[in-house]
């Protein structure tokens, strides 16, 4: 890879919580780094999971948080939702959707399976102008404050091999030496702007 930092883009449903947590570490470890939701709406769990609080993506997280905090602060005081949108908006003002985004990224990591199933069909439908490569990793995260925490670290450990290594080549073989030693598969596909 080249000295410059790698250009990595981070992606989770709703561009709230797993995508966000990557984005912060791999942000303060000096990497260019955005992160983005590939969802239609963004969607935080409500006191049922049948009734989720939705917001438009143009809604900041401090609208969000005001509004969370006005419906019910106890509650998402004690789900951290609170927490987690006032680290976000420290970081952007609002979440962003993958699908809005035009700028060209050298590694995508999408933290669900359905994420990187919209991801790269959206890629492939595409009209491809430069050819430049960009390499599409999914990397399982439960989406919960643990669980994103863990994962941040998780993408940050490939980020960094990946800035270490020559070139991108050798991703094939840091992706086997990652699902060895944690256990888990990462699913990995080339698509082309």
């Amino acid at each position: 890879m080249p000295s410059s930092p790698l250009r990595v883009a981070v992606v989770c449903m709703s561009n709230v919580n797993r995508s966000m947590e990557a984005h912060s570490l791999l942000e303060r470890k000096g990497f260019s780094v955005r992160s983005f939701g590939a969802g239609s709406r963004v969607r935080l769990p409500g006191r049922r999971p049948d009734l989720p609080a939705v917001y438009d993506f143009a809604t900041t997280y401090r609208q969000m948080h005001d509004d969370l905090l006005r419906k019910d602060r106890e509650f998402y005081t004690q789900n951290g939702i609170l927490h987690i949108l006032g680290r976000n908006e420290r970081i952007k003002p609002r979440p962003e959707r993958f699908q809005e985004c035009t700028e060209s990224f050298d590694v995508i990591f999408t933290c669900e399976e359905r994420v990187y199933d919209r991801v790269v069909e959206h890629l492939w439908s595409r009209e491809e102008k430069t050819l430049q490569p960009v390499h599409v990793i999914n990397v399982d995260v439960k989406d919960n404050p643990e669980g994103a925490t863990l994962g941040a670290f998780l993408i940050c450990e490939l980020c960094q091999r990946l800035q270490e290594a020559a070139d991108m080549d050798k991703l094939a073989g840091l992706l086997r030496q990652a699902e060895e030693k944690t256990g888990k598969a990462f699913p990995h596909t080339v698509c082309f702007y």
